[in-house]
C-alpha cells in the first residue's frame, strides 16, 4: 500500500479513523451526560424561627443569593432537599412536598426549563442557563405573609 501522508499506510489511516468513531460513539453519551442536579423546598419568613423543628436555616451562600433578590422576607428555611438527575431533552417531575411539585427539563447545553406546581396547579415557569456556580429561583405566596420557593443548582 502506498503511504497517505508519511509514514501512515491507508490500512493504519483507517484503522485510525475506524478507532476514533468508535471512540465517539461510546464517548458521546458521556459527554453529553445526565445533569446532574440538587432541588431544594425555602420557606421565606420574617419569623426568626420556623414552627416546625424539622425546617433548619438555609446554607449561607443560599441565604446570600435570597437576600440578593427583591424578597422581604428576612429568614430562610429549608423544607426539603432533593437529588436528580435529567438527561438531554428529557423531562423529570419531582415531589417536594404533599403539596408542591417541579417538573424540570433539560433543552440544550446548560439551559433546563424549572415548572412548579402548588397544590396540584401550575404556579410559575422559568427557562434559563444553569452553569455549575449558579441557582435558579422560583416561587409563590404563603399565608401569613410568607412564601415558599424552589432553588435549583447543579451538583456535578
Amino acid at each position: 500500500m502506498k503511504p497517505i501522508v508519511s509514514g501512515f499506510s491507508q490500512a493504519r489511516f483507517l484503522r485510525l479513523a475506524a478507532a476514533a468513531v468508535l471512540l465517539l460513539l461510546i464517548a458521546g453519551p458521556a459527554l453529553a451526560g445526565d445533569l446532574k442536579l440538587e432541588a431544594q423546598l425555602i420557606w421565606g419568613t420574617n419569623e426568626s424561627k420556623s414552627p416546625n423543628p424539622r425546617h433548619k436555616p438555609v446554607e449561607e451562600p443560599v441565604a446570600q443569593k435570597l437576600k440578593e433578590l427583591p424578597f422581604k422576607w428576612t429568614h430562610y428555611f429549608e423544607v426539603n432537599r432533593k437529588e436528580f438527575t435529567v438527561s438531554k431533552e428529557e423531562s423529570r417531575r419531582v415531589s417536594m412536598s404533599e403539596e408542591c411539585e417541579i417538573q424540570v427539563r433539560r433543552l440544550e447545553d446548560e439551559q433546563v426549563e424549572l415548572t412548579l406546581y402548588g397544590k396540584g396547579k401550575r404556579v410559575g415557569r422559568v427557562t434559563q442557563k444553569l452553569p455549575k456556580s449558579e441557582m435558579l429561583v422560583l416561587g409563590g405566596n404563603a399565608p401569613n405573609y410568607t412564601a415558599w420557593f424552589v432553588m435549583l443548582r447543579r451538583k456535578d
